[in-house]
């Protein structure tokens, strides 16, 4: 029996080879893990000695040979592989345990291209691909963290076709991550990111009870490792919905730094928004905006979720909560809760991947974009275009409102008064209906409008938005600008005294 071992990442690699010695098997490699295995005690074989040819060209050629590959993948079942092999004196390779060169880590620290190149493993997804075929007769192993549950096979008489079959499929995922992660990466260097082929790769976390309805299968999967670091399980399991919301809440909350915000979500749209002197204030304000639609909601909190938190929030029922930390004390608040789920960043303040990239499915396929964010400067740079100017506290009011709009679906219109959302208008087919829906809503709640800040993440087509905002109080407005009547609206707001500026930047969500 032998098994040949050649690895970039050299996590275990000695555990794992004494233990295949110790099982009988004899050891071949290659270049550094040769060098590490030898000097630990490991009875290994070079290649060069199978090959009966040297490493060539600084490592390019070392491992494609027939003397590998007809090892790996001629068929044990067939009689006349079984003569071929014997007449080119190839011997069984019956492990092969491969991973690859660190590309990935190479991009993220060099951009010489040269080194680049350098780092495309080719002998590696050939062997892996070769075990992968014929895993019939081949355990094909790709993942240090498999090596103990190999072992464990292997002696205990598992190494079934089922066990082999997993293990398969692993490694074809390896070698197929591994290219779209190169042919990305080739593609962004010299098409800007939008090449013939786009490749969106996602390693498994957990599956969802269900997708958005019980019929619906449903998963999460991450594109690094942001969920395996940033979201822990505290209480309850996340439904594909909860993960959809989160994102949504988080995002709000997150975008303003350090500050204490927190954002209620229902059915991916904020209905509650707040920045005060501390999270628990800033949850109360944030639940005034819309307590009715609150119930059963997402609570993102920027920030430790404490006892004294813990305790406002279980006055109501919400059914998520997503917080950078959380006490033991506070979750303890919780406990004969069944129906609340809650979720911690084990960071001081929420955090995102800030992914560069977006996409939507479509039947047939999917649209593809650059990541859309508010820059750090849009809004202080944003251009006074009214007579008015707006106070400090007004141009908090503006920053909090135009981010919350940013990131909530158009139509949208966002009305904020002393750092905390008093009214808003999302998803509607008219930008004036967003306006007076925001504002009819906040009456019936007897939320006072009077003084607010508004924007709209779009510019708006007329006046009558300003008119409408105008009646009801409202001091500054921000929006992108770019209509064909900004004169007017322009005017508009001279007119009723109400400070407003325009960013240049338009943030529609679909």
């Amino acid at each position: 029996m032998r098994a040949l071992l050649s690895v970039s990442d050299k996590t275990d690699i000695v555990w794992f080879a004494k233990e295949l010695e110790n099982l009988g098997y004899e050891i071949i490699s290659t270049g550094g893990t040769y060098k590490v295995l030898k000097e630990n005690g490991i009875n290994a074989i070079e290649i060069s000695e199978v090959t009966k040819f040297p490493e060539m060209f600084e490592g390019r050629v070392k491992t494609l040979n027939p003397y590998i590959h007809g090892a790996i993948l001629y068929r044990r079942d067939k009689e006349e592989h079984r003569k071929t092999a014997k007449e080119h004196g190839i011997k069984d390779i019956d492990i092969v345990c491969v991973n690859l060169y660190p590309f990935k880590e190479t991009i993220e620290k060099t951009d010489d291209f040269e080194e680049i190149i350098e780092n495309i493993d080719i002998g590696g997804p050939a062997m892996v691909r070769s075990a992968a075929k014929n895993f019939e007769s081949v355990l094909i192993v790709t993942d240090t963290k498999d090596y103990k549950k190999v072992i464990e096979a292997l002696k205990e008489n598992k190494n079934d076709m089922e066990f082999r079959r997993e293990l398969m499929i692993k490694a074809f995922e390896h070698t197929a991550s591994y290219d779209s992660m190169i042919a990305n990466y080739m593609n962004k260097r010299f098409k800007g990111g939008f090449g013939n082929k786009q490749f969106i790769v996602g390693e498994k976390v957990f599956d969802t009870r269900y997708g958005e309805n019980p019929h619906q299968k449903g998963a999460l999967y991450q594109f690094e490792d942001f969920f395996t670091k940033h979201f822990e399980t505290l209480k309850g399991e996340a439904s594909f919905n909860n993960l959809t919301d989160i994102n949504s809440a988080v995002k709000i909350a997150a975008a303003f730094g350090n500050e204490p915000a927190v954002c209620i979500v229902k059915h991916g749209n904020p209905c509650g928004f707040a920045i005060k002197d501390n999270l628990k204030e800033s949850y109360i304000e944030a639940l005034k905006c819309d307590p009715i639609s609150a119930y059963g909601g997402v609570v993102a909190i920027n920030g430790k979720l404490d006892k004294d938190l813990a305790e406002e929030i279980n006055k109501i029922f919400v059914e998520v909560i997503i917080a950078a930390d959380v006490d033991k004390e506070a979750l303890d608040v919780f406990e004969k809760k069944k129906r609340i789920k809650i979720f911690s960043q084990n960071s001081n303040f929420l955090t995102l991947p800030n992914d560069t990239y977006d996409f939507k499915h479509i039947e047939g396929g999917f649209v593809y974009q650059e990541a859309d964010k508010v820059k750090d400067d849009e809004i202080k740079n944003a251009k006074l275009v009214s007579e008015k100017e707006a106070s400090k506290e007004q141009m908090k009011d503006l920053e909090i409102a135009y981010k919350v709009a940013a990131l909530t679906k158009s139509n949208c219109v966002v009305y904020v008064k002393d750092s905390a959302m008093v009214a808003i208008g999302m998803g509607m087919t008219s930008r004036v209906d967003a306006a007076k829906c925001a504002l009819r809503k906040a009456s019936e709640l007897g939320l006072d409008v009077k003084g607010a800040a508004m924007a709209s993440e779009a510019f708006f087509p007329f006046r009558d938005s300003v008119d409408e905002a105008a009646k009801a109080g409202i001091s500054a407005i921000i929006e992108p600008g770019g209509s064909i009547r900004d004169d007017e609206v322009i005017e508009a707001a001279n007119e009723h005294k109400i400070a407003l500026y325009f960013t240049g930047v338009r943030h529609f969500l679909h």
